[in-house]
């Protein structure tokens, strides 16, 4: 596939270095000079330098053969120039632009039509890491939750602690301890080590378990892994962005809402804007305030400002004095493992949360959901399986007669309206919904391939 990326800031960098390890032609569009240089010396792939809303840009980047142009640009309005322009004098068939500022996607229905602004898809950021944190509030205790198949399949990952019935056992055993429930244990992450589980494998305290189920059992198998936290019913949250906003808009009717804001304009507007939600004008390392506020009795601490350093030291002073779980905002990719998992429980990137929408408008075939796992080696995609047992590789095969190359799982099927965990003995079936976990995001193609239907399959 030919792709043409525009932007080479940390989400368009991030898109290429996924996509040029799977055969596609990549080129890249910069004004910076150095990073496009620094970035065609370690990847294979074109650059091209110049406005990347401009017509003989996009031309020497190849647009009038491109089959997909992705604006990633950090202006919202040259990625809707570009695509504007590329439909117009290239007729470019797929067109992807992120959009952050608000005023645009409330009017998206209006705006983004093949005759006003012709996107095929738009990638709002901080509504997709709005929706993650909106879902870590949901199942406390959850590291990373990603709903697929119409939110009726369900990855999770968790961590294992002592109190867990299942901690101390094989996987076997979660059959016995749950005889009316199915889940799919897909990947353990063990001091750094990730360890592909068999039946046999003994679920240990500390271990990070990823798991695929029904959403429906979230809580249940959860519930085997840890003692289950109680529902997060005082929630603060640092920062009055589009994304804090959006997130206390969305909880101030199910918890006690507190947010802080430095900016006394805004705070003002936010206080008139939310309604449940009790807003105050100050600093979140002001210590002060914090026992005022009675942060020991907070649930989740959510710093979500633009400023990486803010985000992590408030929540480092926000856990200090009491508060249950902090969950940041980060920017930067190389600060999320470093801080993960000590005080700061989870750490948000909206490059990942990007990275994962702009993904399952990638892969080739019908690829409705994709997630980019936490530590951003594995993915897991749903494939919607199309054709006949003349034209498929699946299709009205068993799961274990699937050549499928190691380290990748199916985890579970959505057919119909029935969720199936994908065993040993299930047979595929046309408009199968299937979840697939896969360790090493180098393999996609050969799912990618395995799953395409084609007129010339024997």
């Amino acid at each position: 596939m030919k792709i043409i990326i525009l932007g080479a800031g940390q989400v368009g960098t991030t898109l290429a270095e996924n996509l040029v390890s799977e055969d596609n032609d990549i080129t890249l569009v910069d004004n910076a000079e150095a990073r496009l240089e620094y970035l065609q010396d370690k990847h294979d792939l074109r650059v091209v330098r110049g406005l990347a809303s401009s017509p003989a840009v996009l031309r020497e980047a190849g647009a009038p053969d491109a089959d997909l142009l992705v604006a990633v640009t950090s202006s919202d309005e040259v990625n809707m120039v570009a695509c504007q322009v590329s439909y117009t004098l290239f007729n470019t068939p797929t067109k992807i632009a992120r959009i952050r500022q608000g005023d645009y996607l409330r009017e998206k229905d209006k705006l983004f039509l093949p005759e006003v602004f012709p996107i095929d898809h738009i990638i709002s950021p901080e509504k997709l890491v709005s929706d993650e944190v909106v879902r870590l509030i949901d199942y406390p205790g959850a590291l990373q939750v990603a709903h697929f198949a119409d939110q009726r399949i369900s990855l999770v990952v968790c961590k294992a602690y002592y109190g867990g019935p299942l901690v101390g056992y094989a996987i076997s055993a979660l059959r016995e301890h749950m005889p009316h429930i199915d889940c799919r244990i897909v990947s353990i992450l063990r001091q750094d080590i990730t360890i592909r589980p068999q039946g046999s494998t003994i679920i240990e305290a500390g271990d990070e378990v990823t798991f695929i189920c029904e959403t429906t059992y979230i809580k249940a198998v959860m519930s085997e892994l840890q003692r289950l936290e109680k529902p997060y019913k005082r929630v603060m949250i640092v920062g009055g962005g589009n994304i804090g906003a959006s997130v206390a808009k969305r909880l101030e009717h199910s918890c006690i809402v507190k947010l802080i804001e430095r900016d006394a304009a805004k705070a003002m507007v936010l206080s008139e804007k939310l309604s449940d939600t009790l807003v105050f004008h100050g600093d979140a390392s002001d210590q002060s305030l914090l026992f005022e506020e009675h942060i020991e009795n907070i649930d989740a601490f959510i710093s979500l400002t633009s400023d990486d350093e803010a985000n992590i030291m408030a929540a480092l002073l926000a856990k200090r004095l009491g508060a249950k779980k902090a969950l940041v905002l980060i920017q930067r990719m190389a600060y999320i493992n470093l801080i993960q998992g000590g005080a700061i429980d989870i750490a948000i990137s909206p490059q990942q949360a990007t990275i994962s929408a702009l993904l399952a408008h990638v892969r080739k075939g019908d690829t409705p959901n994709v997630a980019t796992l936490r530590h951003g080696v594995a993915e897991a995609l749903e494939v919607v399986i199309h054709g006949d047992e003349a034209t498929s590789a699946v299709v009205g095969r068993k799961v274990s007669e699937l050549k499928l190359p190691n380290g990748v799982i199916l985890g579970a099927i959505l057919r119909r309206n029935e969720v199936i965990i994908a065993k040993k003995d299930v047979v595929l079936q046309d408009e199968d919904h299937v979840v697939v976990y896969v360790s090493d995001k180098k393999i996609v193609p050969d799912i990618e391939r395995l799953f395409q239907p084609s007129a010339f399959f024997i």
